[in-house]
């Protein structure tokens, strides 16, 4: 039964009124940073997996084992840091998740063998999963829902930059010596800086007034208000709002009459967008090294390519708000899924490249709407369940995608992988566009 109490106004109608300040700005680069070495450390073991099959004498299929263990965590993180950022509050759960995914990421660079560092990177995959489920909930919970898509974009090109950086770093590491490799871990595990400038944010008032702790709530919008007041001097007016405080709600509401053909779509989204990227992105520079290329110019080639991730997030920046993302996703899905192909029918190191650096831009910017669209999807009470849930789902999907990877380059060859990938883009189009909800510039409540 909902209690309704009037004469307050929500957090989600005073926060939605106000305009982009140095506060939101401030926000996008501390979350920046945070998703910055979170992209970084994710890809920590694709650009170190080819010097590890040398130094340790791998096959492709544990490479595919190992790269697995990464997406088992995935999942855990992403269903249990839904929950524990439900309990415990936004900005703790952020602070927290960084420093599990930092901390584990150094002990990469320290462990001895294969199966210490698939469980290394199984505990990586755990924080990783749960700081990008707080994370995107509370960018969705902190910004006005009209700029939300942007900055989303915006905090996503600046992460961006973490893949190329990591893949640089990988390139002039690794020659250094058959150990060099783990200097790439440690370079992911600096995210355990983020404590450091962690007070700069305001916990969600959003999660506060969830939780009926009202007073504590109006406090951090009087002092969001107040530094906009100061900086703008003028505040659009409060639009009428009566403020609901409604039972919390579980997992079970997912699955309701409700909420269940969205939670569907969103889950079947998020497995196919995860088996097409990361069937990509964690095997580029293997399979370039598998096919014949050193694994110098490899790690320089797929650098080169991640450069594309950097404008796919500032293309999604400019892109998100302006048009419906229902119609948006299934456009930029198809994109992928050309230059993907495209990709893998090319052999030719400059199209290789060119092609590449497409795949990376157009999937980043479909990451960055996915990203916003998931969480539009559900109301306070089950936003962060209902996006660690379906985005989870996708990431254990993908503890079979690299071992179907291995068999696929195995048995079919290079050109099969691409095909696969390619197919999956094609099903988050389909999925999305038929059957996903509106939610361009619907307040979230």
């Amino acid at each position: 039964m909902e209690i309704v109490l009037i004469e307050r106004v929500s957090a989600a109608a005073r926060l939605d009124r106000l305009p982009i300040t140095s506060f939101h700005r401030k926000m996008m680069w501390l979350l920046g940073f945070v998703f910055f070495f979170e992209l970084a450390d994710l890809n920590t073991f694709s650009f170190a997996a080819p010097a590890i099959r040398v130094d340790w004498h791998l096959s492709i299929s544990t490479i595919g084992f190992i790269t697995s263990a990464t997406f088992v965590g995935m999942f855990i993180g992403s269903t249990t840091g839904g929950w524990f950022s439900d309990w415990v509050g936004r900005k703790r759960a952020l602070i927290f998740t960084t420093i599990w995914y930092a901390a584990f990421s150094l002990l990469n660079a320290f462990v001895w063998g294969p199966a210490a560092l698939f469980l290394a990177r199984l505990l990586t995959g755990i924080g990783l999963s749960a700081m990008t489920v707080v994370g995107i909930t509370y960018i969705s919970e902190m910004f006005p829902a009209t700029r939300l898509g942007a900055y989303q974009g915006w905090i996503l090109m600046i992460a961006l930059f973490g893949i190329p950086a990591t893949g640089y770093v990988a390139r002039f590491c690794i020659p250094v010596a058959g150990w060099g490799w783990r200097l790439v871990f440690i370079w992911g595990s600096l995210g355990i800086l983020f404590p450091l400038f962690a007070s700069r944010l305001e916990e969600s008032p959003r999660w506060y007034e969830n939780h009926r702790r009202l007073e504590e709530a109006d406090a951090i919008l009087d002092r969001i208000e107040k530094s906009a007041g100061n900086e703008i001097g003028f505040l659009p007016p409060v639009p009428s709002s009566v403020q609901k405080a409604s039972r919390s709600l579980g997992y079970s509401e997912l699955v309701s009459p409700a909420y269940l053909p969205r939670t569907v779509v969103l889950v079947f989204m998020w497995i196919c967008q995860t088996l097409g990227f990361y069937g990509f992105a964690s095997w580029v520079p293997t399979l370039l090294a598998e096919h014949g290329f050193s694994i110098v110019h490899s790690l320089a080639w797929s650098s080169a390519i991640w450069l594309g991730a950097i404008p796919g997030g500032a293309i999604a920046a400019l892109i998100s708000d302006r048009w419906e993302r229902k119609w948006l996703i299934p456009v930029v899905a198809l994109l992928s899924a050309f230059c993907g192909l495209m990709y893998g029918l090319t052999f030719q190191t400059v199209t290789i490249i060119i092609f590449g650096f497409l795949v990376a831009m157009s999937h980043h910017i479909l990451s960055a709407l996915l990203f916003a669209y998931t969480p539009e999807c559900y109301p306070t009470e089950i936003r962060n369940s209902g996006a660690g849930l379906t985005y989870g789902v996708g990431r254990l999907a993908n503890v079979f995608g690299p071992l179907l990877v291995a068999f696929l380059f195995t048995r079919y060859g290079y050109t099969s992988v691409f095909a696969y990938i390619a197919a999956c883009w094609v099903l988050v189009a389909v999925t999305v566009g038929g059957f996903g909800p509106r939610t361009k510039g619907k307040m979230l409540v």
